[in-house]
């Protein structure tokens, strides 16, 4: 089965048809090969590598198969955005006169292709990845897909064009201001910024070392998580690395009815954009369709953290990574860079503590905020300009593009920007799912709901996504028990704390499989709902969370259940069985039949 120039390279389906036969990985790499030719933009790329350096890697991955090694992306083409080090490349960062060729690949990188990944080629960027527009390159502007009239997104313009234009599966970015989320909203493509240190920034050139983060582009949320879950981990090379358990993040999905921050209209910015503002609101009832509650937020102090992003001391720092390159060869930037760049050389060290204690000042009134919330929603941007517009006003109109996106590494928060919809002018947007460091996980599983509803293409192929899969397989440890609770047991119901005071853990949010009828369950306090597995296929799919504990604990637990509830076994939508809360049958007669509003949440909240 050869393959067309539509198909989607997303790694569901890359996966199925290697399984199947029916595509091979030789085949996936030629066509790559073509589509790029077919694409024709050479300001995609600043290093492409050839076919046969392809093949070595894949003969590679081959043996390293064959040798017992797991390689799970095996035959997965990737880009990496150029100013990643990748062994034997040149790396530019977008300025031709500091390239150097780099010995040893950045850690991503090295743990991408360890699992068999193909890397194609290194991608354009904003010169020293300053920028959120992808103009500000001597390597020319990479195509916008769907229009070229209109700026791509930046700094990581060519990994986010490279990933939207089929022309390959994921692609590495960094974000440290916005530049792995704008790229994504402008070009119909999922933007993960994970939580600052979870992906080493060893091997990376420094933009703002502090706040650099590795990013991943993709066409689905669930290739964002896989990639994400095979690049992270601590590197004792990357002084800023972070272990994920030392975050201390438990729960791996919101609760259900998990409540979404809204800032207010008036703290809202669109900058004339009445398209962006309609899919933005529609997003928030998509959001409420799927279950979340909105909530009011004050987003004035992510604001004030934003501003001081380019107008506070951490420019001093963009200064210092690059100090040494740019007091000798000062004629070697591109003349926006060079502007941006200096502007640190205003800052001095009061004011850069200065600037500390009004972050930390910010980030208490955001902790605040964050009581209020589980997600923040945001548009991803208010607008999008022209390459025309941009190059007449460079300075003010990146800054724009900034609004939503500088506070996030700041107040060290991860993010997922997800696509939103279509504008009249046929140019995508987007909207990002904010929250707490280390909520990749729950974020993802949130997003990957969100984009499924939206029914919008992949990338700019056409492609539909590929249809919804099983998580992906997280085995229960050993010593550990999983259990679905569908009523006073859900998150921030009464009886919740029976779980977390025994250290259970929130695993994720689903349905059961559509056999069992819920009631309403006469005289119990705190009142309680019945599960009961329906006879003759008149059963329908019911809300549950799906919590993880120790066997020792999930006995002492059981042990405390009153009739008519028990413990059996319960079957979730995708197939995975876990243990579960069960109704005696006997006390559904004559109780009230809740089965059509689909959970107990749902139920209360009409009640």
């Amino acid at each position: 089965m050869s393959l067309a120039p539509t198909d989607s390279l997303d790694l569901q389906t890359l996966s199925a048809r290697y399984r199947s036969g029916a595509w091979s990985p030789q085949m996936v790499l030629d066509e790559v090969l073509r589509r790029i030719e077919a694409y024709g933009d050479a300001a995609v790329w600043t290093d492409r590598l050839s076919r046969d350096e392809m093949m070595a890697q894949l003969k590679e991955a081959n043996a390293r198969r064959d040798g017992g090694v797991a390689q799970p992306l095996l035959g997965v083409p990737f880009a990496v955005k150029d100013n990643i080090d990748v062994a034997g490349r040149v790396t530019t960062a977008a300025c031709p006169d500091y390239a150097y060729r780099a010995t040893r690949s950045a850690t991503v990188v090295e743990k991408l292709c360890a699992a068999g990944a193909i890397l194609i080629g290194k991608t354009n960027l904003d010169q020293f990845a300053t920028g959120l527009v992808g103009t500000r390159s001597p390597y020319g502007v990479p195509r916008n897909p769907f229009d070229a009239r209109y700026i791509p997104g930046g700094s990581s313009s060519g990994s986010g064009v490279a990933v939207a234009a089929g022309l390959v599966t994921f692609a590495l970015g960094t974000d440290t201001a916005g530049s792995g989320r704008v790229p994504a909203a402008f070009n119909n493509i999922v933007g993960l910024k994970p939580t600052r240190g979870l992906l080493s920034t060893a091997g990376l050139v420094p933009a703002c070392q502090s706040l650099d983060c590795v990013s991943v582009f993709t066409l689905t949320c669930a290739d964002a998580g896989a990639v994400f879950r095979i690049a992270q981990g601590y590197d004792s090379q990357d002084p800023y690395s972070r272990d994920a358990a030392e975050l201390g993040v438990t729960p791996l999905a919101f609760p259900l009815g998990m409540r979404f921050g809204v800032p207010a209209d008036e703290q809202l910015r669109f900058f004339g954009n009445s398209d962006a503002e309609a899919l933005y609101r529609k997003s928030i009832e998509r959001l409420k369709k799927l279950g979340g509650t909105p909530v009011q937020i004050d987003f004035e102090p992510f604001v004030e953290a934003s501003q001081l992003l380019y107008e506070g001391p951490w420019l001093a720092e963009r200064l210092a990574g690059i100090k040494d390159f740019i007091a000798y060869r000062y004629d070697s930037f591109l003349p926006v860079t060079r502007t941006i760049i200096n502007g640190g050389r205003r800052f001095d060290a009061v004011s850069a503590f200065d600037a500390m204690h009004e972050l930390q000042a910010l980030s208490r009134q955001v902790r605040l905020e964050w009581e209020k919330m589980d997600v923040l929603l945001l548009p991803t941007t208010g607008t999008i300009y022209t390459v025309a517009e941009v190059e007449a006003d460079p300075v003010r109109l990146n800054a724009t593009l900034g609004y939503y996106t500088n506070f996030v590494n700041l107040l060290d928060l991860c993010a997922v920007a997800v696509p939103a919809g279509m504008q009249a002018n046929g140019m995508p947007a987007g909207v990002t799912m904010i929250a707490p460091p280390g909520r990749e996980t729950a974020l993802l599983a949130l997003a990957e709901r969100f984009h499924r509803d939206t029914g919008l293409p992949l990338g700019a192929s056409g492609s539909a996504l590929p249809a919804s899969e099983a998580p992906p397989a997280t085995p229960t440890p050993d010593g550990m028990v999983r259990l679905a609770v569908v009523g006073a047991h859900l998150s921030g119901e009464p009886l919740n704390h029976q779980l977390t005071s025994r250290n259970a853990r929130l695993v994720r949010a689903c349905k059961t499989f559509a056999c069992y009828r819920l009631y309403a369950l006469p005289g119990t306090m705190p009142p309680k709902p019945g599960l009961v597995r329906a006879e003759n296929g008149c059963g329908t799919a019911i809300e549950v969370e799906v919590w993880e504990m120790a066997a020792d604990a999930f006995g002492n637990f059981v042990a405390a259940i009153p009739p008519p509830l028990s413990i059996g076994t319960l079957r979730l939508e995708d197939g995975e069985s876990v243990k579960g809360f069960l109704c005696e049958n006997y006390a559904a007669t004559g109780a009230r039949d809740i089965s059509s509003y689909g959970g107990w949440r749902k139920f209360q909240q009409m009640r």
